[in-house]
């Protein structure tokens, strides 16, 4: 008969797997931020493509690294996921309006929330998965 860990090791491991969720995103956010400030050929096509004129690169780029930036830490991660998940959900309006698949964006948003979720026990008991 195997026992069951104790709850203290549960929470433990949840917490790291929250971080290692949380962190995984970020490079991807943090890139595409990079990228609007320098603009290279492809961002400034890609904005074209998409409909925006690429003077709007700069401030898409400060609104997606300050998103990111207010998720990583820890005191301000929860309001960080919702600016990101209203992030991710003007682009998702973005591609669907130009024919573009989301699947990936929608895999992002639920890993960004389940990171926190796994790493933040205020947001596990305003939100239980099962009583």
């Amino acid at each position: 008969m195997e026992l069951e860990q104790p709850a203290h090791h549960r929470s433990g491991k949840m917490f790291w797997i929250g971080w290692v969720l949380s962190i995984l995103p970020s490079p991807l956010f943090l890139f595409s931020a990079v990228m609007k400030f320098i603009k290279p050929p492809a961002v400034v096509e890609g904005m074209k493509h998409q409909g925006f004129s690429d003077h709007l690169a700069l401030g898409l780029g400060i609104v997606e690294l300050s998103c990111v930036l207010i998720y990583l830490i820890p005191r301000t991660s929860v309001l960080g996921a919702i600016l990101l998940t209203g992030y991710i959900g003007g682009a998702m309006a973005t591609h669907l309006r130009i024919g573009e698949p989301i699947f990936m964006h929608i895999v992002i948003g639920v890993v960004i929330w389940l990171g926190i979720y796994l790493r933040d026990a205020r947001l596990r008991a305003i939100l239980p998965l099962r009583q």
